[in-house]
């Protein structure tokens, strides 16, 4: 190929901006291993690197004839190189900042569902176990816990004494913490 009329870059260019595709193909064995190195030492990623001189030269090719390269066409390749690199890796730190970004989103939603789903299980649990209480003793200690009623107010709208109702939620807690207490101990050794 070195006996070729095309040995300067001037003349090289030129003849690649009429069409030339023996101006072509010495160009493209002229600089395709140089720039390959070029982009793979960037890079890391040899396939990577390949992809970008086939882009390079397919680029070249197809818009030679719009080309404005005056004389250097070495620094326009490495230029082009360089700009080829540096949008692979930004794409690349895109990918990577998204493959983050959605691994922390299903890490949450699934901590939160998870954490829903237990929610819906202890209340459920805590529900049944206070419909299990004796009629009386549910009654008062809804009236107490759920609408938030006094031992006074509660004692009134029920016509028992306040020391009834004391008695009344504390038998309930104390039914409560035997019933859950083994249901919460089971929950922290499995981790359910």
């Amino acid at each position: 190929m070195s006996a070729l009329p095309f040995n300067d870059e001037k003349n090289l260019l030129h003849k690649l901006q009429e069409g030339d595709r023996l101006a072509f193909e010495i160009i493209y064995h002229r600089y395709k291993g140089l720039l390959y190195v070029h982009a793979s030492k960037h890079l890391k990623d040899q396939e990577e690197a390949k992809d970008i001189i086939h882009d390079i030269f397919s680029n070249l090719w197809q818009n030679r004839t719009a080309l404005h390269i005056q004389e250097n066409l070495t620094a326009y390749l490495y230029q082009a190189v360089r700009n080829r690199v540096i949008n692979q890796q930004l794409k690349s730190q895109r990918a990577d900042e998204y493959i983050d970004s959605l691994q922390g989103f299903i890490d949450h939603v699934q901590v939160d569902t998870d954490h829903r789903v237990r929610e819906k299980m202890l209340t459920a649990l805590i529900e049944h176990e206070i419909a299990s209480l004796p009629p009386k003793m549910r009654m008062v200690f809804e009236l107490s816990r759920k609408e938030g009623l006094s031992h006074k107010e509660i004692a009134e709208q029920l016509n028992i004494s306040e020391q009834s109702v004391r008695s009344h939620v504390k038998g309930a807690l104390k039914i409560l913490r035997l019933r859950l207490g083994i249901l919460f101990i089971f929950i922290y050794f499995t981790g359910i």
